[in-house]
């Protein structure tokens, strides 16, 4: 049974002690904490210590975190420990008061059923000699530093001090400091290992000195923190008072107010502006910051000041430049682009031109919205888009007034304030599609926009000052003007866009669409070649529009396809690839539309007319059936009340020429009439199908049949006079799109034919009319006259 001494006092302890594991803690010598025992190995030790003479051995884990530590966990250096006292608390755990007596070596820990047993020697501290002055200084040294430690920790309450200065010895005075070091329990360890006593003050001093260091600068960091805050709420409530002075002598001034004094000044405002601007500057000035209507003066000036009042861009005047953009861009579009040089050519000569107020009117895929933006490219000036469908208030135009609560300015000022510049290009986009509600018409607002002869001094809700719009260039767009009001049709220049023949969308394919949908899927336009039969065969049998966004649909499907097979075999490099009509199938699945061979055939009861609609040109097929009846005329196929008035027309016409077309003059008594217009689901109205109707309606009644490679429009009157339409270019295209060979058209219409491009009328044979007598000569065929009484026997129907 070794022996161990602590002072004066002598100890005789077993060789083998009940293992307590410490987490987190270190115990030295002549130290005496209270510890909660919850384990169940830890009870055990307790217990088997309470059991013989009260000693245990105290040794600290390696990792806290582990529940049941093995031996290799434990440290082999720790301290022998009496039990004082133990009391049970009402949750299950044990509360235990240890002493530290000495310390001891583990030589070898052997583990039992229920807890962890060691064998251990007796590992005393070297003592230095009682006279020895390096001691004396050492442990002075030590007790200096913890007192400065302890003043800069938080954590350590003063007592402490007094405590570790009233140690009796010095070994006491080492341990009592090392205890209470707020540090990590390795270096606490460390600590404990230490070989003498001289090697423990030692390791005291360094780890003291470094504590400090810390301890110094993290002070340091919280006086610099805390004097910042104490400065700013110095300077806060120095301010204060200062507005404070200024509000009681009428008088306010800040940076902020200055640098907007300063924008106000170097801005170059209008007077009006000017005036406004340095009214609402000193209305901010006496308005307490807090106030609503402070945020509500700030607003406005920031808008005011932001939008732009003398910066402008150069025009690029040169014509070929322009020209060369242009044809970059886009594919055909005469007329616009023949209009935008012209307008460039002159702002050449006078220096300065009034923007005109261009409407791009077309179907929808024609480029009308893209070609906004190519003329700004082509001018060098900035552009900003206005989408104005479905926009129902004339708020959104001419802004609200800044009594409502999130104000703000209209669109058009929205604009140019993205724009920055006085001079930009503005696209208003879908202007045909504004609608009106109790809260005011927009398409009214937008006549002063558009109004050269106004819009020098557009006045916005907001604002409530003019601002000059009349160096902008405008640009709307619509898909058709039946939804746009007169007065504002009337400050436009209206360009019509007709939809692209065949070629031109070849054309358009092969030099934009091919290339950009190859690039955006991945694939290189230099590898991949789609012959022009496929394309052409795309745009008949895959499409029918007449822009060509389904198109660019179709091809960007082709080049997923494609991307799609060069993804399915990686690591391959892949070579040219070719794509011709029989490719198609397998890409784009079977054809979508079929020719109809049957709508160039002659037949009876059957014409084909020509209609212009949102989306452009289109055949119109017109059936008549004339059966047994009481004289009832029956109009099918969602038609409109132009529509069915012009088939009224018609058959007015027809009963008042029936002796001339060899009819009986009573056959309205004992026959109805049927007029039908597929698809009956789309709706159809107008009046530019009346010869169609009348011719169908003439060749049901003699039997004489309608050449079936003849399309016609145009209005009809009860005198058989033939009245000109809208539209003849689109319809034109449409006709050729059919594979029509000769149109009639209205002789008042034949003039248009010189703005038509050559383009549309290849192929076409064009019969300009004055009267229905012109139009059954040219669209009847007499000799193909079937017997009227023939079939009029059998199935009552003659058609």
């Amino acid at each position: 049974m070794p022996t161990i001494f602590r002072g004066d006092e002598s100890y005789d302890v077993p060789e083998r002690l009940p293992v307590l594991p410490l987490r987190d803690v270190v115990l030295f010598p002549y130290m005496v904490i209270p510890l909660l025992v919850g384990r169940q190995a830890s009870l055990a030790a307790v217990e088997s210590a309470l059991a013989a003479d009260r000693w245990v051995f105290l040794v600290a884990q390696r990792n806290g975190e582990i529940q049941e530590p093995a031996a290799s966990q434990l440290y082999r250096v720790g301290v022998i420990g009496r039990v004082l006292q133990i009391s049970r608390l009402p949750n299950g755990t044990t509360k235990v008061l240890l002493e530290g007596v000495a310390r001891a070596r583990v030589t070898r820990y052997a583990p039992t059923d229920a807890l962890l047993r060691a064998t251990i020697v007796p590992a005393p501290f070297v003592e230095w000699r009682a006279d020895d002055a390096e001691a004396d200084a050492m442990a002075r040294r030590v007790t200096s530093l913890f007192e400065e430690y302890v003043g800069l920790h938080r954590r350590l309450p003063p007592e402490v001090v007094a405590l570790v200065q009233g140690s009796e010895s010095r070994d006491r005075l080492a341990f009592a400091t090392a205890a209470h070091l707020q540090v990590r329990h390795s270096l606490r360890q460390q600590l404990l290992e230490s070989e003498s006593c001289p090697a423990l003050i030692e390791r005291l001093v360094a780890m003291l000195t470094s504590e400090i260091e810390i301890l110094r600068l993290e002070r340091k960091i919280e006086n610099d923190v805390r004097g910042s805050l104490f400065q700013n709420q110095r300077e806060f409530y120095l301010q204060e008072q200062l507005k404070a002075i200024h509000r009681e002598l009428g008088q306010e001034d800040s940076d902020d107010f200055e640098e907007l004094e300063a924008t106000i000044a170097a801005k170059g405002l209008p007077q009006q502006a000017r005036e406004r601007a340095d009214r609402e500057l000193r209305k901010l000035r006496r308005t307490p910051p807090l106030s609503p209507e402070s945020t509500v003066g700030r607003n406005y000036l920031d808008w005011l000041l932001g939008l732009p009042w003398t910066e402008r861009t150069d025009d690029m005047l040169d014509v070929a430049r322009a020209q060369a953009v242009l044809d970059e861009d886009h594919f055909g579009l005469h007329d616009v682009k023949d209009r935008i040089l012209d307008y460039i050519a002159v702002l050449a000569l006078v220096g300065k031109l009034e923007g005109p107020i261009l409407c791009l009117v077309g179907p929808p895929g024609v480029g009308k919205t893209s070609l906004g933006r190519s003329i700004a490219r082509a001018l060098g000036r900035r552009f900003a888009r206005m989408s104005l469908g479905g926009v129902r208030d004339e708020a959104e135009i001419r802004g609200h007034r800044r009594t409502y609560i999130g104000a703000l300015p209209g669109r058009v000022i929205q604009a140019m304030r993205r724009a920055e510049v006085v001079n930009p290009v503005v696209l208003l986009d879908e202007v045909d599609k504004m609608g009106q509600d109790w809260r005011g018409d927009p398409a009214a607002a937008l006549l002063e926009v558009l109004d050269p002869e106004q819009n020098r001094a557009f006045s916005d809700h907001y604002l409530e000052v003019e601002y000059d719009l009349s160096q902008v260039l405008f640009i709307t767009t619509a898909n058709s003007l039946s939804q746009v009001p007169d007065p504002l049709r009337d400050r436009m220049e209206i360009i019509r866009l007709p939809g692209y023949v065949d070629h031109e969308k070849h054309a358009i394919a092969r030099q934009y669409l091919v290339p950009r949908q190859l690039r955006t899927h991945g694939l290189d336009p230099g590898l991949v070649t789609i012959s022009p039969e496929a394309l052409v065969e795309i745009a008949r049998g895959y499409t029918r529009e007449a822009g060509v966004r389904e198109l660019e649909r179709r091809i960007a499907r082709v080049a997923r396809k494609l991307a799609r097979r060069i993804a399915a075999e990686p690591g391959v490099s892949p070579g040219p690839i070719a794509i011709g009509t029989d490719d198609l199938k397998g890409l784009l699945g079977v054809r979508q539309y079929d020719e109809d061979a049957t709508l160039l055939e002659d037949r009876v009861g059957v014409a084909t007319g020509l209609a212009f609609t949102s989306v452009g040109g289109e055949l119109l097929e017109i059936e008549v059936a004339v059966v047994r009846g009481r004289g009832r005329l029956q109009l099918t196929g969602t038609l409109g009340d132009v529509l069915k008035e012009s088939a009224g027309a018609a058959l007015s016409y027809a009963r008042s020429r029936a002796s001339m077309l060899g009819v009986d003059p009573d056959f309205a008594r004992a026959r109805d009439i049927h007029v039908h217009i597929p698809a009956g689901a789309t709706p159809k109205d107008g009046p530019s199908a009346g010869i169609a109707i009348a011719a169908a309606l003439v060749s049901a009644l003699t039997g004489a049949a309608v050449r079936g490679d003849t399309a016609m429009t145009g209005e009809v009157t009860l005198r058989g006079r033939v009245l000109p339409i809208g539209g003849l270019k689109e319809k034109l295209v449409a006709a050729r799109r059919g594979g029509i060979s000769r149109v009639i058209i209205p002789a008042a219409n034949a003039r248009e034919l010189e703005e038509i491009s050559a383009d549309i009328l290849e192929g076409l044979e064009l019969h300009p009319v004055a009267s229905m007598d012109q139009v059954l000569s040219l669209a009847l065929r007499p000799e193909r006259r079937i017997d009227q009484r023939a079939t009029m026997t059998s199935p009552d129907v003659a058609h």
